[in-house]
C-alpha cells in the first residue's frame, strides 16, 4: 500500500537527480520521433548547449517507433535497431541522458542498454506484464499517466513497478481526457502524486494535445504550453517534458503541439526563474 509521504528523488546518473525540495528544475526534451540521425543529433546538440547556457539539468527523449499512431500510414519512426543505435551515438558523442519509450516486452532488454530512463507510453500504463518486465531492468522508470486515470490510480501502477523491487519511479502528468479530441490539465493531480512520494514530471506538449482531432492525426495548441508550464512548476512539478522540432509545421509527427527550437531560450529562462522563485 502507498501512503503519503515525501518525495524522494530518482537518480539518473552521477550528476543527475529528479524530485525532492532542493534539486533543480530538469528538462526532458526532443524530437517527438527520430526523424532522421542528423536532425535529432543537431537537436540534441542544440538542446544541450542551451541548458547549459542556462544551467538546467537535460535529458534527451526521442522516439524510436511510435506505435500509437492515429493512422496507418503515419511515420512511425526508424525503428528499434536503427533508432537505438542513433539514441546510444547521440549519448556517447554529447555526453547526455537518454530517455525513450517502449512498446512491447521483445524491445526491452535492447532499448534497456542505451537508455538511462525507460517510459511507458500512456496508453500502457496498465498492461501488467509489460510494466513487470520494463520494471526488472533496475532502471529508472517514467511512467506516463494515462488520459484514463484519475491521479490517485497511478498508485495501482507503481505498486507494480514497486513490486519487482524498482523504487525508482518517475510519473508523467499530461492531461486527461475531456470529451472527444480534447484534453484538460487538473493540476491537483502533481501534488496528489507528489504525496505518494514520488517526482511528477509535467508533459506541456502532450497536454495542449487535441487527440486525433485532424482526423487521421492528432491536433495541438502549444500557443498554450508556456502557460501550463508555468502552471506545472508553480504547482511544484521537478521537471518539464517538451517536444521540440526546428520547424514544428514539417515535423513528422506531433507537430501541432511541439515547440520551435528558436523560442526555447526565453521559456526556460523564464520557467528557471519561476522555480527559484519558489524555493
Amino acid at each position: 500500500m502507498i501512503t503519503k509521504q515525501n518525495t524522494h528523488c530518482v537518480r539518473i546518473n552521477e550528476r543527475l537527480s529528479i524530485g525532492g525540495p532542493d534539486t533543480p528544475l530538469a528538462l526532458i526534451a526532443g524530437p517527438c520521433v527520430i526523424e532522421d540521425h542528423r536532425s535529432a543529433f543537431e537537436t540534441a546538440r542544440f538542446l544541450k548547449e542551451l541548458t547549459q547556457q542556462l544551467e538546467i539539468p537535460f535529458i534527451f527523449k526521442a522516439s524510436y517507433d511510435k506505435a500509437n499512431r492515429s493512422s496507418i500510414h503515419s511515420f512511425r519512426g526508424p525503428g528499434l535497431a536503427d533508432g537505438i543505435k542513433i539514441l546510444s551515438d547521440i549519448k556517447k558523442k554529447l555526453d547526455i541522458p537518454i530517455l525513450s519509450d517502449v512498446h512491447c516486452i521483445d524491445e526491452i532488454s535492447t532499448a534497456a542498454r542505451v537508455l538511462d530512463i525507460i517510459q511507458i507510453p500512456a496508453f500502457l500504463c496498465r498492461q501488467t506484464d509489460f510494466i513487470l518486465e520494463v520494471a526488472k531492468t533496475g532502471k529508472p522508470v517514467n511512467i506516463k499517466k494515462g488520459q484514463f486515470l484519475a491521479p490517485w490510480d497511478i498508485a495501482n501502477v507503481a505498486e507494480k513497478v514497486l513490486s519487482t523491487g524498482n523504487n525508482q519511479i518517475l510519473i508523467t502528468e499530461r492531461g486527461t481526457m475531456f470529451g472527444y479530441n480534447n484534453l484538460v490539465v487538473d493540476f491537483r493531480s502533481i501534488k496528489i502524486i507528489q504525496d505518494m512520494a514520488f517526482p511528477v514530471i509535467f508533459d506541456a506538449t502532450h497536454s495542449v494535445q487535441l487527440p486525433g482531432g485532424q482526423g487521421n492525426c492528432s491536433g495541438g495548441q502549444r500557443e498554450f504550453v508556456p502557460t501550463l508550464a508555468r502552471a506545472a512548476v508553480a504547482a511544484g512539478a521537478s521537471a518539464i517534458f517538451i517536444e521540440v522540432h526546428k520547424d514544428p509545421d514539417k515535423a513528422l509527427c506531433d507537430g501541432p503541439n511541439s515547440l520551435r527550437l528558436d523560442s526555447l531560450y526565453d521559456f526556460l529562462a523564464g520557467l528557471k526563474t519561476l522555480r527559484s522563485a519558489l524555493m
